[in-house]
């Protein structure tokens, strides 16, 4: 089934939802901490400063993260998430102001990514035609989180982001499945642990993947599309040749925790990741992640 067939058109993309590391204070570098791994060559903690993070907030390696030993750096995406808390939500001061301002700053730094993370979806759920009996539900649910997200500090704190989140699901479930309807034999993997799985050519049209672990799977010349594919872990999967058009909810930092080649068919919203091609991205390695703010899972 062609991606134009079952979705509207990518002008809908959301643009400003996109990291801007240029207006960030490199919250990711310092309010997350990271754990010694494949994807990070050390312990850092929450709150402090990364060794490689310079004065003027950028990374003193960022040409050559892969090489030094933090890929974990380069697959991830805060959604826009960074710009928020730091010329919004704070009005332009930097954490280095006051200790007080950096406690805060990182407590809802996580919050903020998260809430990102859900406009994302809910937009791309927007775009999906078969949905089109949910888009009112979806808008209200849109405007909810970005009144949340554009809200005062303290409910943005307070928030209950597991229940939230939920919620929201919710609702994103009932689009996925409104969406893969009309496709035959679709496969219900949700939370299937694939690890290495070999899934090579494999008619994965429709399927539910949500939650899925494809840590190193081999899905060469898979179909993906109209695929849910909410949360799948897919670090190290390898998509040479895959169909991922038309795929529900598949986000940067998915594709950039893959390897691909120029045969891999990428959503037109999506950017092809730089390092595609390259062997420095080990497959069925599974590194761990850090313990907060990274790449939360949605079910």
């Amino acid at each position: 089934m062609p991606e134009e067939s079952a979705t509207l058109s990518d002008e809908r993309s959301p643009v400003d939802l996109r990291a801007d590391c240029g207006n960030c204070f490199g919250l990711c570098c310092v309010a997350l901490p990271f754990a010694a791994s494949a994807d990070f060559a050390l312990d850092k903690a929450a709150g402090e400063p990364c060794v490689n993070l310079r004065e003027d907030f950028r990374c003193g390696i960022h040409a050559r993260l892969r090489e030094r030993g933090f890929p974990g750096c380069t697959v991830y995406d805060c959604f826009g998430a960074g710009q928020q808390v730091s010329q919004v939500v704070f009005g332009g001061r930097d954490w280095r102001g006051s200790r007080e301002t950096a406690r805060r700053m990182f407590q809802v730094f996580p919050v903020v990514r998260q809430l990102h993370e859900l406009l994302w979806y809910l937009t791309r759920a927007l775009t999906l035609l078969a949905a089109a009996p949910l888009h009112d539900e979806i808008r209200l649910a849109l405007a909810r989180t970005e009144h949340l997200v554009h809200g005062d500090l303290d409910p943005l704190l307070e928030l209950d982001v597991p229940a939230y989140r939920a919620e929201v699901n919710e609702l994103l479930v009932r689009a996925s499945e409104l969406a893969r309807a009309g496709v035959p034999g679709r496969r219900d993997h949700r939370g299937a642990d694939l690890i290495g799985a070999r899934l090579r050519g494999a008619d994965l049209r429709g399927a539910n993947l949500r939650g899925s672990h494809l840590i190193g799977a081999d899905l060469r010349r898979a179909d993906l599309r109209l695929a849910d594919l909410t949360g799948a872990d897919l670090r190290g999967a390898d998509l040479s040749g895959t169909d991922l058009t038309g795929a529900l909810f598949l986000t940067q930092t998915q594709l950039n925790a893959a390897r691909g080649d120029s045969a891999t068919r990428v959503p037109a919203f999506l950017a092809r990741p730089a390092h595609w091609g390259a062997s420095d991205l080990p497959v069925g390695r599974a590194s761990a992640r850090p313990r907060q703010g990274r790449r939360p899972r949605r079910r």
